[in-house]
């Protein structure tokens, strides 16, 4: 099987096997979920913490929904159910992308690899990642370090992110061997396996420069923004950062700005009174209890 490179968003297959519940059959009929391998996919599956994409495969009278997509071998496993018509082994079928989807899985992904190099700019070089997810509605990422950041810290994270993302620089992606990619000083994610050729992402002309096998941004300047939402500790000596980015994070500092709105509401104040008036009701309310 063939993967279409990065950017393609749809393309053209031929169904070359079919499951359903683990077993291979010749058909899929309508109603029924299952997973579709094709002998080239413009789909990514999931890997290095990137969620797979989703969309639709689709010919006559016939459409899959691909829910999600993996990897297992060489093959890229299209999970889903047949929403119309059934789908039989060598046909030929149009695969498309959620290209929206897609997009704002990229903008984390992307955001991901920034937040790293921060982390280890702000809080030191023992900072190795220990895992990360992104899928479209937020990052997730998994690092080590030996205490919790600090409100400062996570400020100056955040501010390092976003300035790199106004830089608007261009991301450069470059296939090479391993040897090379060490010697530009690339880091490798953890727990992947690399073969003799990889990808060597570079990002912030040198602010950050990973192996990577996933789909990026053309500009740091696409994130648009970047927002930390929770940080915590999820093992002894690793912490975890949730961040958004794009739309959600401007989605988030909406939401955020309306519960200020109706909290000054609730204490018949304004947003820049707000402070004052819950201080006074908290002093009027320890004042009751103790009489």
């Amino acid at each position: 099987p063939r993967v279409e490179g990065y950017e393609h968003a749809a393309g053209r297959g031929k169904i070359i096997a079919l499951m359903r519940d683990g077993v291979a059959v010749d058909q899929l009929q309508e109603g029924e979920k299952g997973v579709v391998v094709l002998d080239r996919t413009p789909f990514y599956a999931e890997s290095g913490g990137q969620v797979g994409d989703n969309g639709y495969l689709e010919s006559a009278g016939v459409r899959f929904d691909v829910r999600d997509t993996t990897k297992a071998g060489n093959a890229h496993l299209h999970h889903g159910v047949v929403a119309r018509g059934s789908l039989s082994v060598g046909a030929d079928i149009k695969a498309v992308v959620d290209a929206g989807v897609r997009q704002a899985t990229r903008l984390n992904h992307s955001a991901t690899h920034l937040l790293h190099a921060a982390l280890r700019e702000i809080l030191g070089e023992h900072v190795t990642q220990k895992g990360s997810l992104d899928d479209s509605q937020r990052l997730r990422f998994d690092f080590s370090h030996f205490e919790a950041i600090s409100a400062e810290q996570l400020r100056a994270l955040e501010l390092r992110v976003n300035e790199q993302i106004r830089l608007n620089s261009a991301v450069d992606i470059e296939i090479t061997d391993i040897e090379t990619a060490k010697r530009k000083g690339a880091m490798a994610l953890f727990g992947e396996k690399y073969g003799n050729q990889v990808r060597v992402l570079t990002m912030g002309d040198g602010f950050s420069v990973e192996l990577c096998g996933g789909t990026h941004v053309s500009r740091t300047g696409d994130i648009g923004l970047f927002k930390i939402v929770s940080e915590s500790g999820i093992a002894s000596g690793v912490r975890r950062i949730e961040a958004v980015t794009g739309q959600v994070a401007l989605d988030f500092l909406t939401q955020t700005e309306e519960q200020l709105r109706q909290a000054a509401q609730l204490v018949k104040g304004s947003r820049d009174s707000l402070l004052d008036k819950l201080s006074a009701l908290v002093e009027r309310s320890r004042q009751l209890e103790k009489d």
